[in-house]
């Protein structure tokens, strides 16, 4: 209870994903829903910040979404973003409160899991470093492997997103084991001195435990959200994930 109290002395902050409010307007190739209208009502349902993933692809999000969400929204904007070079030079260009490194696969539905940064550990080293230098706050989405830590403590990230995929999408006893290994990893990115956040298939039933990690900072969900904000409305469907967030640490 000592270490419960301690660990959980400042609110933990949500981050809306809005990718798939993109994905409906891009279905008909119009201009509704506006993803500038989605973050500010999220934003006055309680976000602490909107996330985006401007893929290479362009499938949802597009440049001038990532733009006018920089130019007018009052929370941090977090640029989910590849390593290539052009994604890059954009985020240097656009310089997002915050930019998280993830994986990329033009087959892939969504990102199926986190970066191996032991593979790609000076190109990312040397990403980070260019966006520090821009300004920008740097995460990397990775998932909860001890290797895979002490490669991105050496690339001096100030953030790490532990990717929940695997604990969202088991159960039983297999759960158990995967909120386990999230636990052990935020613990050892404390260490470190590595802010903690996470995210990736959390949604109503499964963020309570995933909100009670030790040091965790930062929470960011989208699809759940949105998939809710049909039958609810967004504004109503982000005031709910805040409030089970809230109860679980409180």
């Amino acid at each position: 209870m000592i270490e419960k109290k301690s660990l959980k002395s400042k609110k933990i902050l949500l981050g809306i994903n809005i990718d798939h409010v993109a994905t409906l307007r891009e279905a008909r190739g119009g201009i509704f829903p506006s993803v500038f209208e989605a973050a500010m009502e999220s934003i006055r349902a309680g976000a602490d910040g909107i996330t985006v993933h401007l893929r290479e692809d362009r499938r949802h999000i597009q440049d001038d979404d990532v733009n006018e969400l920089r130019k007018k929204i009052s929370v941090p904007l977090n640029l989910e973003m590849s390593v290539s070079e052009p994604m890059v030079k954009i985020a240097c260009c656009v310089k997002p409160e915050k930019a998280c490194l993830v994986p990329e696969r033009r087959e892939e539905l969504t990102t199926e899991g986190g970066l191996n940064v032991m593979k790609e550990r000076k190109r990312i080293r040397e990403v980070v470093k260019r966006l520090k230098n821009a300004g920008v706050l740097v995460s990397l989405f990775i998932d909860p492997i001890p290797k895979q830590i002490d490669a991105a403590h050496e690339t001096e990230t100030d953030f790490v997103e532990l990717h929940t995929g695997s604990y969202a999408n088991t159960c039983g006893s297999a759960k158990k084991r995967e909120l386990g290994r999230l636990r052990a990893a935020s613990r050892r990115l404390h260490e470190f001195g590595i802010g903690v956040n996470a995210g990736h298939g959390l949604d109503y039933k499964n963020v309570e435990l995933v909100a009670r990690l030790p040091y965790l900072q930062e929470l960011n969900i989208g699809h759940s959200i949105i998939s809710r904000a049909v039958f609810v409305g967004l504004f109503n469907a982000v005031k709910e994930m805040k409030k089970i967030i809230r109860e679980a640490y409180s």
